[in-house]
């Protein structure tokens, strides 16, 4: 009984060797980067000869962070993802319960204690936890689950109840403010609905009328959001403009990465720049610009190479997985973790605003650190479970009518004769 109740946890048809040990290679290359670079960007002495960095303070909690997170990871990996499904309901609603809890205003200053304006974090004794992290993989899977089955969402009317779940999450976290977690929500479900058969042009009308609704949020934003934008277009007619003010902290990073040149330069100065320059969250949002001060453009170029990894690794794990809501999930955590990536590199380089995003795997964070490594574990639990067999080169997961009617029963699309009623859960 005990060894029938295993298999049926982990499941049947173990894949050994699958894509996803490319986002665990590329999200282990980019933690070990982090590490270095938060110890550049926070100690300004040179370690010992024989030591790569100094294990201590925000460096070793860093490796802790990371150690815990390839933990979870693996944890996370080890049953079928019919059970991760089957706890997706559950888990998005206590977090949207956490995420209001961190709104309530009579909430005791040393449980919520609000951090550059944000009530973001749950604070437990020496373990700070951010919701809003998790809420975003919560999102994925409950959002995966709803559209596995279903055709309505090839309608305009079937967009709403998606839409609604993408909305009651994020704003909450737009509430605490957090535009920037906030934003991440869209990509995710964009991706999700076009993956599961929703109509491009019915997307495209979407995006058209959100970029239109966007300068009416403006009037609702909170003063430093509305600044950090006057700033970018103050930058982009005069790049000196704000030098001292409100572009300090960009101008600060883009002349810290531009010190970098092709190849960087040496440890030691590296460490006195980012000392006496003060760049701020050099440790956290604005990493990127120590990693380009150490090791150049180049260095820049190969970490946005180990990204490019993670994405091949993500992208090989859906194209091959026959499971509707394992795709789905590979996607919806794809496209968030790409567009973080984009934000955040966009933020450095004083193209985009900073909205307080981190760099996935690189940036100091607990709750950050160990979300991204479950993901990847979420990634590499449907990778060794794809199925066997090459069915599907030839036919999509997700087939659907022409002309769908909206409310109309359906059990279930078309999924390759591989899989059974029993393998997708």
């Amino acid at each position: 009984m005990t060894r029938s109740l295993v298999r049926s946890i982990i499941g049947h048809d173990l894949t050994p060797w699958h894509g996803a040990w490319l986002c665990v290679l590329g999200g282990l290359g980019l933690s070990l980067l982090g590490v270095y670079a938060i110890d550049l960007g926070t100690v300004d002495v040179t370690p010992k000869p024989g030591d790569m960095v100094s294990m201590s303070g925000l460096v070793l909690r860093q490796v802790i962070y990371m150690l815990v997170g390839l933990l979870a990871a693996g944890l996370i990996a080890v049953p079928h993802v019919r059970w991760i499904r089957m706890i997706a309901w559950p888990l998005m609603w206590l977090l949207i319960g956490l995420l209001v809890f961190l709104l309530i205003p009579f909430v005791p200053v040393w449980l919520v204690h609000p951090r550059n304006g944000a009530r973001a974090w749950i604070e437990l004794g020496p373990i700070d936890f951010q919701p809003g992290e998790l809420a975003k993989v919560a999102f994925v899977l409950v959002m995966a689950d709803y559209l596995r089955y279903r055709q309505n969402h090839r309608t305009i009317p079937g967009l709403v109840v998606p839409a609604l779940i993408a909305f009651i999450p994020a704003a909450l976290i737009t509430l605490q403010p957090d535009l920037g977690m906030a934003l991440l929500f869209a990509p995710a479900i964009f991706a999700m609905l076009l993956v599961a058969g929703a109509k491009i042009k019915h997307m495209v009308a979407v995006v058209v009328i959100a970029a239109c609704a966007v300068p009416a949020s403006y009037p609702f934003m909170k003063a430093h959001q509305k600044a950090r934008i006057v700033g970018l277009i103050q930058m982009v007619k005069d790049p000196n403009a704000g030098a001292d003010g409100i572009n300090f902290q960009s101008k600060q990073a883009q002349m810290l990465a531009g010190a970098g040149e092709w190849w960087g330069v040496s440890d030691a100065r590296t460490r006195i720049l980012h000392k006496y320059n003060e760049l701020p969250e050099r440790h956290n949002d604005m990493i990127l610009a120590v990693i380009m001060t150490r090791f150049g453009l180049m260095g820049g170029l190969a970490m946005i190479g180990l990204y490019g990894v993670w994405f091949l690794g993500a992208f090989i794990t859906a194209a091959t997985c026959k499971d509707a809501f394992g795709q789905l999930v590979v996607v919806g955590l794809t496209a968030i973790l790409f567009a973080q990536t984009f934000i955040n590199v966009g933020m450095v380089l004083g193209i985009l605003p900073i909205i307080g995003l981190t760099l996935p795997f690189v940036s100091y964070g607990g709750t950050s650190m160990v979300t991204v490594w479950l993901m990847t574990g979420l990634i590499f639990s449907v990778g060794m479970r794809r199925l066997s067999g090459a069915y599907w080169l030839s036919r999509p997961t997700f087939e659907f009518d022409d002309q769908p009617k909206y409310g109309q029963a359906r059990p279930q699309p078309k999924i390759a004769p591989a899989l059974s009623r029993r393998r997708t859960g």
